[in-house]
Formats: C-alpha cells, structure tokens, sequence
C-alpha cells in the first residue's frame, strides 16, 4: 500500500510541476504577446532611445554609446525577459555596467523614460508592470559599480 501512495504521490508531484511550468510559460508569453512580439519591443526600443538621448538627466551616460547596438541588446533582453524567443548572449549586468557609478537617480530615470515609451506605444500596464518588476532586480547589479 505504501508503494502506491509513494508512487501517487510521485505522479501528483509530477504533475504539479508540469502545469506550474505551463502556467509560468503562459504567462510569460502572454507578457511578451501583450508587448507585440518581438516587433512590438522593438518599437518600444525605438520610442525609448530618442527619449534617454533628451534627457539631461541621463543622456551624458550615452554620449558615445552605439545606439544601434544597445537598442538591439535591449532588444533581446526584454524579448527574453517577456518570455519571449529571444536569448541574450554576453557579459551579465554587473560586467557590463563595471566602472559607470550609475547613481540611483539615474536607473531611476532610465526607467521612468522606458515607462514613458511604453506608453507612448499603448502597452498595457499589466505588462509594463510584469516587465518593470523583470528589470528592477537588475538594479543591485547596476547601480554604484
């Protein structure tokens, strides 16, 4: 008898796993569908790159950035973040951002601008928040290194 509650339990066990992972991959697709795919974030990105560039606050950060090449590896990275197809190769947050001394002020700022991207383009704010919620974590890795 103990065997086959063990092996029961095994299967419900199994099973639980199964359909959080759906769920979470539900999810996470929904969030990327909500942005418009990948062609979606790329007109996020698009709205975005203009925006930090005004803004005084942030834009000497920028000065001698390739635009073209962060817009793409925001690109991928809020492509993936969304759960979407997309994987981000390179360094992690913390090697890239190495020797910048981003202020709070600033990675606040860079957020408050890609806010208002997103809502110049309509995307929902169930899914500005599901992505604003993927990116503040990053901040630790950001932020005074």
């Amino acid at each position: 008898m103990s065997s086959i509650v063990r092996k029961l339990c095994q299967i419900l066990g199994f099973a639980t796993l199964v359909l959080s992972t759906n769920t979470y991959a539900q999810e996470s697709e929904t969030t990327f569908t909500q942005f418009g795919g990948k062609e979606g974030i790329e007109k996020v990105i698009a709205a975005f790159i203009p925006i930090i560039q005004a803004d005084r606050r942030i834009a000497a950060n920028f000065k001698d950035t390739d635009m073209d090449l962060l817009a793409r590896q925001l690109t991928t990275q809020i492509c993936q973040v969304t759960g979407g197809p997309c994987e981000r190769h390179g360094d992690d947050m913390q090697t890239v951002h190495r020797g910048m001394k981003i202020t709070e002020l600033q990675f606040n700022a860079l957020a408050e601008d890609l806010q208002i991207a997103m809502e110049q383009l309509g995307i929902a704010n169930s899914a500005q928040n599901k992505l604003i919620a993927k990116l503040v974590p990053m901040r630790r890795d950001i932020v005074g290194k």
